[in-house]
């Protein structure tokens, strides 16, 4: 969520020194609607901060990762790494540093073996979770608070508690959101 937001606010500030102040207003209050939707307890929106804030930190923290380029998302104490890292015994050592953070239930490794991807790439990737939030706040029906959007190189992963006829939609309309290059489903199934 606070990645989100942080996006969502970069954007907003780029269009503003362009003078896209109603863009930059949309944006914010895209990402105020956003927080207020989500339906989890108070309780596990912290304590999912808190699993993420502790994980990249550790792994901010070693030396070892210099080089890498690895984000942490967490949903419901589930945590889904991505990025980049040079080596395979890399890749395992971010699994087990946040392993050992308290509180993580499931760990989703999706960190590939390769140099860290440039900039440009990054910021089309801020640019396609975005898109995809929108879409799914704005398509009726769907719990969009309920579902947290990753994108990493062009893939998307989606994550939450969701049903699975909520899975689906959200699926079909993240494959459809232009620079999607595939669509991973992380969910936890309510029925």
């Amino acid at each position: 969520m606070k990645k989100l937001i942080s996006i969502i606010l970069v954007v907003a500030m780029t269009l503003s020194l362009q003078g896209c102040f109603f863009v930059a207003g949309a944006a914010a209050g895209a990402a105020a609607a956003v927080v207020a939707y989500d339906h989890r307890k108070l309780e596990s929106i912290l304590m999912d901060n808190q699993i993420t804030h502790d994980a990249a930190d550790k792994i901010n923290a070693d030396p070892n990762f210099k080089g890498s380029h690895i984000d942490i998302a967490c949903f419901s104490r589930v945590v889904l790494l991505t990025g980049q890292t040079p080596t395979a015994e890399l890749r395992e050592e971010a699994e087990a540093v946040v392993r050992n953070v308290p509180n993580v239930t499931r760990i989703y490794n999706q960190i590939i073996i390769r140099a860290p991807t440039s900039s440009i790439v990054r910021t089309s990737d801020a640019w396609i979770t975005t898109k995809i939030k929108s879409e799914l706040l704005a398509t009726k029906g769907m719990k969009s608070g309920t579902i947290k959007v990753v994108t990493e190189n062009g893939i998307v992963y989606l994550m939450g508690m969701v049903s699975k006829d909520q899975a689906e939609t959200a699926a079909t309309i993240a494959s459809q959101v232009d620079g999607v290059q595939r669509v991973m489903k992380i969910f936890q199934y309510t029925n």
